[in-house]
């Protein structure tokens, strides 16, 4: 029988589209995106502080105490968190006014994923990228809804999703941790009304992954076998990231756009960012090279 927790309000900011959870190991304070609402969020202690920017802003990375790797509509910025200055790091898809940024994830290497997709969900219209010591080289392609970006603890496989396809794919990468090889399917969802969104792996290698539609985060082992699950207030769940002091905590973003009123109605804490103390350890977020 699979393990069942249950999640909780952590904020009631109310996000169109929450997503890309970041707990910062080194100010223990996690951050997430309203991409939808230009807007960046943390918790600082009991207040919640908001970042509005000119761009649809999606995901970042931790280069150090103070400073973000932020991927917006059409570029990587440097973010201090401090001052809110924003510092151009290098363009993505700047030329192509139909996509923006949405999942991902720095890796075990430096580098930092980040995958796009059309502003209206436009067939094939996204990418995965990776940036890495001052490159951003594109690394799948087409793609519908980039998502599910995440890291194996040892560095050895990376795993992402295009959400249409209802799969989540595993990849070899190499000593400085390019892919190598074709992916393979781990978590398949076809048949299932649930679509994979955004993913974390834990310190095991358990991927934990959140399934828009589904009202959950669920865990699935290596090999893809499906071990417990986080259920969430909310239908549309869109990332999940591990924090806390001890790494335990599962911080939830959830959205609410595309919601009728009805399903508003009986789930009104959509678009609020949730948490589960689910007992097991998360890796720390990797560290940013620029």
């Amino acid at each position: 029988m699979t393990d069942t927790m249950q999640a909780e309000v952590f904020d009631r900011t109310e996000c169109a589209l929450g997503e890309g959870p970041l707990w910062h190991p080194e100010r223990g304070q996690v951050f997430w995106f309203d991409i939808l609402g230009k807007r960046l969020c943390t918790r600082d202690g009991d207040a919640t502080r908001h970042w509005q920017f000119d761009d649809h802003v999606s995901a970042a990375g931790w280069i150090d105490r103070d400073s973000l790797l932020i991927a917006s509509e059409r570029a990587l910025l440097r973010f201090d968190i401090g001052t809110g200055a924003q510092e151009h790091v290098c363009d993505l898809e700047a030329d192509n006014p139909v996509t923006r940024s949405n999942d991902g994830r720095a890796d075990p290497h430096g580098g930092f994923w980040i995958g796009t997709m059309g502003k209206r969900t436009e067939p094939g219209a996204g990418a995965i990228w990776r940036w890495y010591r001052g490159e951003l080289r594109r690394l799948f392609a087409p793609i519908t809804v980039s998502n599910a970006i995440c890291f194996a603890p040892d560095g050895r496989h990376a795993c992402f999703a295009d959400s249409p396809k209802r799969q989540v794919l595993r990849v070899a990468l190499d000593g400085d941790g390019w892919p190598v090889g074709e992916p393979e399917v781990l978590v398949d969802l076809t048949g299932h009304k649930r679509v994979p969104d955004g993913a974390v792996m834990d310190a095991d290698g358990v991927l934990w992954l959140a399934e828009w539609r589904g009202s959950r985060v669920a865990a699935y082992g290596p090999d893809g076998r499906l071990l417990r699950e986080v259920t969430v207030p909310a239908p549309q769940v869109t990332c999940p990231a591990f924090g806390g002091p001890d790494l335990t905590t599962l911080y939830i973003t959830t959205a609410r756009d595309g919601l009728e009123p009805g399903k508003l109605a009986q789930y009104p804490q959509s678009g609020m960012t949730f948490t589960a103390e689910v007992g097991v350890k998360g890796q720390v977020e990797h560290r940013v090279v620029l």
